[in-house]
């Protein structure tokens, strides 16, 4: 018996909030829900982020890894958070929470730090695996107020533990046994904090269908008040071999790192052309001063002219100072202006940010490489290739980093599908080698019995499972010799 995932997941800003600040990943072997905090101050990158250190771990990994790989991860993530909050003083206080499980065969690794919760449904009984690092939590802990009273408390969203770059992280860790026919619930405190927990039981052992079950979760937290962003996913462990429902093939990316920020529009009134604008100066007369020689005398009076103009000599040169302040003054102030931009461009054929703003005045870049990503310009999707060579609107720092959490989800989930093809067609190779060796040796493809019926030879088991598809916002990847590799198809 081989066990596997059949999941769905869902994510939805709920009534109050005005964007999504959770972000969520289902995978064959991962699922993770990571609820973003800091508002203004980028909530929504810092979930991104979180998950996005986290999908490469959807693959084969042996039992003992799984707990180091979790860690390493979420150590990962917290680091890349603190490198952005000291590069950019705006998006400090951003953090988020991150709750995270990981199969490898009947064994599984949950990793936990904040307030999303993870439970299971197993046979008839229902509980919570994960523990809250609340304030009101710890005060439950210490008998000093009870569950009911955490659940009205003032202070029950003030966070313990999370990921915000500014200490160690410390997520729980813990492996288990995964067991057939057990459900799991991952999800942020916008379904946990306003579905109780008899609902929610009730909800998973009543709708068997995960992708209905996650409908109906949201719904009813929807009609709760919807307070906060609802993000939930819903995994059942079944027989990929016997299951009534086939198991989940698909990666799934889910809230802010699957949507991104909204993209600046771009206006008229723009940044770069304020700057230019402020590099600019009124053309001024010239004017010739000759120091050596004094100004001709005439017996008309022309002396007393001479006697005015040297009156007016020490205002002309007051005058010219000023004017030259200005102008230099206005360029170090646009200057200034410019380097508080940021946009998304392209170097070297890779995806980076820049600073400054994509203009030249008089031959002079008005930018510069500010941070790269590690992102090949070439394997990411069309639309995000187009959104790169255009350039974005300048922006701060955490707009920017934005659309690049947005770039590399979508990167990160065109290498997982290229991935998954290539283990499948590495497979049906392999499978197709075994078979033709053990024709040769048996000259058969069936099982070879011997004296008295007993079987002495199998043939090579058929890979199991549909052929991957590559999401047709994927660009053709390259291969080592610069031709497409091209999915080939299965028999």
């Amino acid at each position: 018996m081989t066990l596997a995932l059949r999941y769905a997941v869902r994510s939805d800003v709920g009534l109050l909030r005005e964007g999504n600040e959770d972000s969520a990943y289902a995978g064959p072997r991962l699922l993770a829900v990571a609820d973003g905090m800091g508002g203004y101050a980028a909530g929504e990158v810092a979930s991104a982020v979180a998950i996005s250190a986290l999908t490469d771990l959807d693959g084969d990994l042996p039992e003992d890894q799984l707990k180091d790989a979790l860690k390493n991860a979420v150590a990962r993530a917290n680091q890349i958070l603190h490198d952005m909050a000291a590069a950019d003083p705006a998006i400090r206080g951003m953090g988020t929470t991150l709750t995270a499980m990981l199969w490898s065969g009947t064994r599984v690794a949950l990793c936990h730090i904040g307030d999303s919760r993870a439970y299971v449904l197993s046979g008839s009984e229902f509980q919570q695996i994960t523990h809250d690092h609340t304030l009101v939590q710890s005060l439950v802990d210490d008998g000093r107020i009870s569950p009911d009273e955490a659940a009205i408390h003032p202070q029950r969203s003030l966070l313990l533990r999370a990921l915000d770059g500014t200490t160690d992280a410390e997520p729980d860790l813990i492996l288990r046994d995964a067991k057939l026919g057990d459900r799991y619930l991952l999800c942020s405190d916008g379904l946990s904090s306003v579905v109780s927990e008899e609902t929610l039981h009730h909800t998973l052992a009543t709708v068997a269908d995960p992708d209905h079950a996650v409908l109906q979760l949201v719904e009813l937290a929807i009609k709760g008040g919807g307070p906060d962003n609802i993000t939930c996913i819903v995994a059942d462990v079944v027989d990929s071999a016997a299951a009534p429902g086939l198991p989940s093939e698909e990666s799934v990316l889910a809230g802010a790192a699957s949507n991104g920020a909204a993209r600046p529009m771009l206006r008229t009134n723009s940044p770069a052309g304020r700057a230019h604008v402020l590099t600019q100066t009124t053309p001024q007369a010239a004017i010739v001063i000759a120091h050596d020689d004094p100004a001709p005398r005439a017996a008309n009076g022309e002396r007393e002219q001479e006697i005015h103009g040297r009156r007016r000599w020490p205002i002309v040169t007051s005058v010219l100072a000023l004017l030259l302040l200005l102008i230099v003054g206005g360029g170090y102030a646009a200057w200034r202006y410019t380097q508080n931009q940021y946009y998304v461009g392209a170097s070297g054929g890779e995806v980076v940010i820049f600073r400054g703003i994509n203009e030249s005045v008089a031959g002079i870049r008005l930018s510069h490489v500010f941070q790269r990503t590690g992102i090949p310009l070439a394997q990411v999707p069309t639309a995000d290739e187009q959104t790169v060579q255009a350039t974005t609107s300048p922006t701060s720092l955490a707009g920017a980093q934005r659309t690049v959490a947005h770039i590399r989800s979508d990167y990160l989930t065109c290498q997982h599908a290229y991935r998954r093809l290539h283990s499948f067609q590495h497979a049906w190779k392999k499978y197709h080698t075994d078979l033709a060796a053990y024709k040769k040796k048996w000259h058969t493809a069936k099982p070879v019995k011997g004296k008295g019926g007993k079987t002495i030879a199998t043939p090579p088991t058929r890979p199991k499972g549909p052929r991957p598809t590559i999401p047709t916002a994927c660009p053709a990847e390259v291969g080592g010799g610069g031709a497409p590799v091209s999915p080939g198809a299965a028999p």
